[in-house]
């Protein structure tokens, strides 16, 4: 028997529930490994707004469900098929199958990648999904150069704080949206040329202010619904708005004729797990994450810990805008 935050409805944090759950229970599976899983040992897990989305039910899952999907730990037991994972390795993932919020698990080989020793397990916990996010956006959804001005939403939360960092690792001006004056320093702190505080300026404008006129390259949006026709206003021609996200709801229909009237402009809609999907694209992506993470070029900001069995609480908090950078919860 192990331990597992399961939920047995959608609904608010409540439903949560912190259960002694059997082997192979679906989201906490720990009996016999398959010839091609690898049983581990959390010692951290991530948070992550699409924790929220599956405990909403805006993206569903088979109930009653597991939830959470970053870990970090170490291996116990290996399938007969494995042969690049071995019992004693340090691991961590970001991906599915749902079911993170675990104190051991059984998980598909091929989603795991060993953690490099530098790299401790909270660290590793908090910066696989978010930080496998930031490398896709800036490397490859628009790859960022030296010179480019670009925008980014929530620049003090985990996902922000790290774009910050990276992007002037490359050369970039950053401009950031955060909602108080502590987040405008934590954001600046770690990169971020121009804090724009939404809460009481308009971003849409101090962007055109920022930038004369011109607008950024790119807008990483991650809020969705409330931020959506600013961000494409923000953008100059030939400009791209990614919308990795929807923290205050999906955007809703939208007439395509009007990115032609505003300077053939491009939107996508793009996910971690199409971007990973393929085992050589997620060595690659978290390799790139591990080396600048591991140089100490782009830090991992661990802002909050909780106990596992808490996980409701920190749900609420981060829902609440009370969490900055990353947290993990500690089994």
């Amino acid at each position: 028997m192990t331990h597992a935050i399961r939920f047995h409805e959608a609904g608010g944090p409540e439903v949560l529930r912190w259960e002694e759950v059997p082997e192979g229970t679906q989201g906490a599976g720990v009996g016999d490994t398959a010839p091609n899983e690898a049983r581990v040992r959390h010692h951290a897990v991530g948070l992550n707004y699409i924790d929220i989305y599956h405990r909403t039910g805006a993206y569903p899952a088979p109930l009653p469900s597991g939830i959470g999907l970053e870990a970090a730990g170490v291996v116990e037991a290996v399938g007969s098929a494995v042969t690049e994972l071995k019992v004693g390795d340090r691991v961590a993932y970001a991906g599915g199958p749902i079911g993170a919020y675990a104190e051991l698990r059984n998980m598909p080989a091929d989603r795991l990648v060993k953690l490099p020793d530098a790299i401790d397990f909270k660290t590793g916990a908090a910066m696989m999904l978010q930080g496998m996010t930031a490398q896709y956006l800036l490397r490859r959804t628009c790859k960022v150069e030296a010179g480019d001005t670009i925008l980014i939403h929530a620049a003090a939360g985990g996902v922000g704080l790290i774009v910050c960092q990276w992007a002037k690792l490359l050369g970039a001006t950053v401009i950031g949206t955060v909602g108080t004056d502590e987040k405008a320093a934590l954001a600046k702190a770690h990169g971020c040329d121009h804090t724009i505080i939404y809460t009481r300026e308009n971003f849409t404008e101090r962007v055109k202010e920022i930038t004369g006129g011109k607008g950024v390259r790119v807008v990483y949006d991650s809020i969705g619904k409330d931020t959506f026709m600013g961000s494409l206003e923000c953008l100059q021609p030939l400009g791209l708005l990614a919308l990795f996200g929807a923290a205050s709801g999906p955007v809703p229909p939208f007439d395509l004729g009007l990115l032609a009237k505003m300077g053939s402009l491009f939107i996508t809609r793009p996910t971690l797990f199409v971007y990973t999907a393929q085992r050589k694209d997620l060595v690659a992506i978290s390799g790139e994450l591990f080396d600048v993470v591991g140089s100490g070029k782009v830090k991992i900001e661990v802002n909050q810990t909780y106990a596992l069995k808490d996980a409701a609480q920190a749900q609420t908090d981060l829902v609440a805008r009370k969490t900055t950078g990353s947290t993990v919860l500690l089994p």
